[in-house]
């Protein structure tokens, strides 16, 4: 699959193009300056081998190469990236967006939120982007430095919001292609409201206990994934 991170030159982005990369996928990182993408790449690579599939790339030409298109950009540049890639997004691409809407946008603390015109940084996403792209918020609890570290699979479940079930199921297939990974169907685009200010409360959980990747597991059944699998 041809999967294209926005913001892949972040410690997040950079992470999961890490993983994806190492499953197999064609990642091709995004950034405003090709030069910086292309040199996220090679520390793919670098870090893979040389069989691994990273390029780098425009965040518009990222877009444009995508089946798949991740975007983990801060909640401050998030509307101009998206404004920027719109007329990139091939016509149902499924768009996962990492954003968390933290204060630190605003000048205030990383344990706080602000809350979006439109309710959630996702719903913002879809409202700018052409109606056809199917839109999925995801990966607001996962530490970048468990992304990075390939030696020790992350202890986390996933939280995937949406209104298209088929796109949800795409990016959970994603998400369980990285060890110690599960995702949960949390719901309509909207309950994105509730699982991003989920980003700010484990902010707030590593800095009690002196931590740096704290996470959630949810409890009641072995698997999760589309619901009544």
């Amino acid at each position: 699959m041809d999967i294209g991170v926005i913001g892949g030159t972040g410690k997040e982005g950079y992470g999961l193009a890490l993983r994806w990369a190492r499953a197999g996928h064609h990642v091709v990182i995004g950034s405003r300056d090709a030069a910086r993408g292309a040199d996220a790449a090679s520390k793919v690579v670098a870090a893979l081998g040389p069989d691994a599939r990273a390029d780098g790339a425009t965040n518009e030409d990222a877009a444009a190469a995508a089946e798949v298109i991740v975007v983990t950009v801060p909640f401050a540049g998030q509307a101009e990236i998206y404004r920027s890639i719109k007329a990139h997004v091939r016509q149902g691409a499924v768009v996962l967006d990492a954003t968390s809407p933290l204060a630190t946008a605003v000048g205030g603390r990383p344990w706080q939120v602000v809350r979006p015109w439109h309710g959630s940084a996702a719903e913002q996403a879809a409202a700018i982007l052409p109606s056809s792209t199917r839109v999925v918020a995801a990966f607001h609890t996962i530490s970048a430095g468990a992304l990075a570290d390939l030696e020790h699979p992350i202890d986390c479940d996933v939280f995937v919001c949406g209104d298209d079930a088929d796109a949800k199921a795409v990016a959970g297939d994603l998400i369980e292609q990285i060890p110690g990974l599960r995702w949960v169907d949390s719901g309509a685009l909207s309950s994105a409201r509730i699982a991003e200010t989920l980003t700010a409360l484990l902010v707030s959980v590593n800095r009690s206990y002196g931590l740096h990747d704290a996470g959630f597991r949810v409890t009641g059944r072995p698997s999760w994934g589309r619901p009544g699998g």
